[in-house]
């Protein structure tokens, strides 16, 4: 089943594509936009290995963008996270593998993070919450978490290196059981582990526990974690502060 509900109220400057009343696309070339308690569902059945495949609920390509108290359901890329910088505060994205992926530059304040694996077992046997796509040690784009609940069933990773220098950051954010000991997945990234920027600073909860994870997992200093936690990450012009409060 695909569907898309719009709940309450959708607040959109400039632009929103809602295209075959079924995706959410954001047009890269309209940039500024603000959008307020949007659910989109692209979840969908799965019985056997078949029906599994990239099923985008919304696809983010624009810059300067803002999304709070919105709703991201799916299974596989649930959220595109495209090029472009981002803030998601109080979003809930739900999903399987590869939930959030992309090369956006972002945010993601006090959201809730479901991975319900054993809701689609046997079939699928683990899930990924990122596949962040950084390509270049000079871009400046990766994902940040802050004060985030992860939650969810069976074996999840926090993330899969989708490019050479993937780039994720969690930080003050609550990790439930589900969370596999090692943490993170090098996936075609083998061999290149020290170009990757994988961090957890000041996490909570029984899926916190570091003392298991990967042995390239980052130990960032205190003027590394101020950079990616700070607002300035993403915006370094004030342009947050134009756009319309909740």
């Amino acid at each position: 089943m695909e569907q898309i509900l719009l709940i309450t109220t959708l607040l959109l400057l400039l632009c929103l594509n809602v295209s075959k009343a079924l995706d959410c696309e954001l047009n890269p070339n309209d940039p500024n936009r603000v959008a307020y308690t949007i659910v989109v569902d692209k979840s969908g059945s799965v019985k056997r290995q078949e029906d599994i495949a990239p099923a985008v609920a919304a696809l983010i390509e624009g810059d300067k963008g803002i999304f709070h108290k919105c709703g991201f359901v799916g299974l596989q890329d649930t959220l595109w996270d495209g090029n472009g910088r981002h803030r998601y505060t109080e979003c809930y994205i739900e999903g399987v593998t590869d939930v959030i992926s992309g090369a956006g530059q972002s945010i993601y304040e006090n959201c809730e993070i479901n991975i319900p694996v054993d809701l689609y077992a046997p079939v699928i046997g683990h899930g990924y919450i990122t596949a962040q796509g950084k390509e270049d040690s000079s871009q400046t784009n990766g994902f940040v978490f802050i004060g985030c609940s992860v939650i969810g069933s069976g074996t999840v990773y926090l993330g899969r290196a989708y490019r050479p220098f993937s780039t994720v950051i969690y930080y003050s954010s609550f990790l439930s059981a589900c969370i596999n000991p090692a943490g993170w997945d090098p996936w075609e990234q083998v061999g290149h582990e020290a170009s990757l920027t994988y961090a957890e600073t000041r996490c909570v909860g029984p899926g916190a526990d570091t003392s298991k994870r990967v042995s390239w997992l980052q130990n960032l200093s205190i003027d590394e974690i101020r950079h990616f936690t700070s607002i300035s990450f993403i915006d370094q012009e004030g342009w947050t502060l134009k756009l319309p409060l909740f």
